[in-house]
């Protein structure tokens, strides 16, 4: 998972650069030049997917690396292996998307998701369930859907439906692929706390919950982003800040009603990801932090890849200091409050009802207690 959605995170953080160009490009009726973006962010996308299979091939001595323990590097290692064909799913889609959501095709592009998602559940019962493959099965049936997704898309294009097939800011991009890579960096540092194995599946758990919200989001995202690409490009910038004001709104709704779910099912929410009572545990005793955690990311995936090129790299900045930066100083924070509460836990002790509690449990045990008053060294 972590491999992945690092290159997830990378693929979905340099399509966004399209948005914002075949967006502008639509608003300001240059059909013909989404064909040619389409097209040229299709070669920089398979070219970094060619870069990032060294990751995929070396997972499992990059894992050894970052202290994993040896089975789980070993089998996500193994996985890695298997998900190739995905990566370069991601290259070839991420385009036909962006393509896509700059001229509004949003229901062409749910049918084909749909179906891709019919087509997944199905492969991974046959292959999972009825066949028993395991780890093969399970990657095969996620390769399968993303190619399924990427033909359908593809041959809508094809069937004549949409306009036949400047430079990008780069920081856009690296914005957005912060967002997911922060995400799998705390799968990362859960393979070093105590009882890696529970700790890494209760994270797993959470971070796909989140994941799910969060699609939602980088769905507003991308109608955001196009949105205002259009406005902007057809010259009405007052539209374009109105359409802001809207997404930010409903996006921090939803984050609310997602806390509230999360809370109300806090006992319950990860029994339907694991069999393991422990790891079911895990997940509820982290329920109160992890709900904050929508409503108060809410509305940021929404606003991650803003169109307007000078503000391109103030939201990098922002993203980088945040979450890379916030890492370490939560941290930090952290360990501080810890060592103040154990301070005051400290300072505030009564001593002498603790010893008088500590001779009590020495006589219990059949001990003496030897007066320090009366005690004297021999000379």
């Amino acid at each position: 998972m972590v491999i992945a959605g690092l290159a997830f995170g990378i693929m979905l953080g340099m399509g966004s650069a399209l948005e914002t160009l075949c967006g502008q490009a639509y608003g300001a009726k240059q059909l013909h030049m989404m064909g040619v973006y389409m097209q040229r962010s299709w070669l920089i996308l398979m070219t970094m997917c060619l870069c990032l299979m060294p990751i995929y091939l070396f997972a499992t001595p990059i894992l050894r690396f970052f202290g994993q323990e040896e089975e789980i590097a070993v089998l996500a290692g193994r996985f890695s292996l298997y998900m190739i064909p995905q990566l370069f799913a991601y290259g070839a889609n991420f385009p036909i998307q962006k393509f896509l959501q700059a001229q509004s095709k949003v229901m062409t592009m749910a049918v084909v998701s749909a179906v891709a998602l019919l087509l997944h559940l199905l492969l991974s019962w046959l292959f999972i369930v009825r066949l028993g493959l395991g780890l093969p099965g399970a990657a095969a049936s996620l390769n399968i859907s993303w190619w399924a997704v990427v033909l359908g898309q593809l041959l809508y294009i094809l069937m004549g439906n949409c306009p036949a097939p400047g430079r990008a800011s780069a920081w856009p991009p690296f914005g957005i692929s912060l967002e997911f890579w922060y995400y799998m960096f705390l799968v990362v540092l859960a393979g070093h706390l105590r009882n890696a194995e529970v700790a890494v599946a209760a994270i797993s758990i959470c971070v796909n919950l989140s994941g799910w919200e969060i699609m939602v989001f980088i769905g507003f995202n991308a109608a955001i982003s196009v949105r205002i690409s259009n406005e902007l490009g057809a010259g009405r910038p007052r539209a374009a800040k109105f359409s802001i004001l809207v997404v930010v709104i409903s996006s921090a709704l939803i984050g609310v009603f997602f806390m509230a779910l999360v809370l109300s099912l806090r006992e319950v929410y990860g029994v339907p990801f694991t069999n393991s009572p422990v790891v079911s545990r895990a997940v509820s005793d982290i329920a109160v932090l992890f709900s904050f955690t929508f409503s108060s990311t809410a509305s940021s995936p929404s606003l991650l890849v803003l169109p307007w090129e000078r503000m391109a790299d103030l939201v990098a900045y922002v993203n980088l200091f945040c979450y890379y930066v916030g890492i370490w100083s939560g941290m930090i924070s952290g360990v501080l409050l810890q060592t103040s509460i154990l301070t005051g836990i400290t300072l505030c002790t009564n001593w002498n009802k603790e010893a008088a509690a500590a001779d009590s449990r020495i006589k219990e045990w059949g001990g003496s207690v030897v007066n320090p008053q009366s005690h004297c060294y021999a000379s």
